[in-house]
């Protein structure tokens, strides 16, 4: 081969690798791809360590009030729990709960488990959409290589404490919002992006990408899976495995 020949295939092989669409994986976590419901899961580990519900103080409630239908304002009312607690006491306490929850024996649901490690392995950007939070989150991030996490982000006051509120739960609508924002400030593409998601309030985040994945059968979004011919995936719940490295 004369050197021209090997200059014009390395030029080829650039362009390919250049024409290849960067693109991500969205994953929602609870029931998509953890069992448990990340947010209730971490309350009682918080709780069995001595945190105490913030709201006590000031309307001497105890424990989740009643279900309101919004999913947004459930989300709210769980996190005002966390007033006056200080978010290194919370991240350190989500490492302690995420490091015991990881080993037990139904702890992911194993689908979409090997479907985020197939992502990873191609090269794919992997990303966590949860209307959980960082301290419940980060260390699940941490173990599955997810390069980002858009999450309800709790906010602090000037004392350096937590304030109870939150920024915007990252449900329903806010999600494909984020999901749209991450992939034009990291020049993605959503035509050749997935998604995964478990529950109606997913659907938006969904269809916010060209392959969206449903998991499990909430019946709307099999009603849309079958309608648009997604994939869908089985809930079954299995161990992690070894940590990768």
């Amino acid at each position: 081969m004369t050197p021209t020949e090997t200059t014009v295939r390395a030029v080829r092989a650039a362009t390919t690798v250049a024409a290849e669409p960067r693109r991500a994986a969205f994953f929602d976590v609870d029931e998509t791809l953890i069992a448990a419901k990340s947010m209730f899961a971490f309350w009682d580990h918080w709780s069995a360590r001595g945190g105490k519900d913030g709201r006590d103080a000031e309307d001497g409630s105890h424990g989740m009030p009643p279900s309101p239908t919004d999913r947004a304002a459930l989300n709210r009312a769980h996190f005002l729990r966390y007033r006056g607690a200080s978010p290194d006491e919370l991240n350190a306490a989500g490492q302690e709960w995420y490091a015991t929850y990881r080993t037990t024996p139904s702890a992911f649901v194993t689908a979409s488990l090997s479907a985020l490690r197939r992502h990873r392995a191609a090269g794919h950007t992997v990303v966590l959409v949860s209307g959980s939070a960082t301290p419940m989150l980060r260390p699940l991030a941490d173990d599955l290589g997810a390069e980002a996490v858009l999450c309800t982000e709790l906010l602090v006051g000037d004392d350096g404490l937590l304030t109870g509120d939150v920024r915007t739960p990252m449900i329903g609508g806010a999600k494909a919002t984020a999901v749209a924002a991450y992939l034009a400030r990291h020049e993605l593409s959503a035509a050749d992006s997935h998604a995964y998601g478990d529950h109606a309030s997913d659907l938006d985040m969904l269809r916010a990408v060209g392959n969206p994945v449903v998991v499990g059968d909430d019946p709307e979004l099999t009603h849309w899976a079958v309608r648009e011919g997604w994939p869908r995936l089985p809930s079954a719940t299995g161990p992690g495995g070894r940590r990768p490295r």
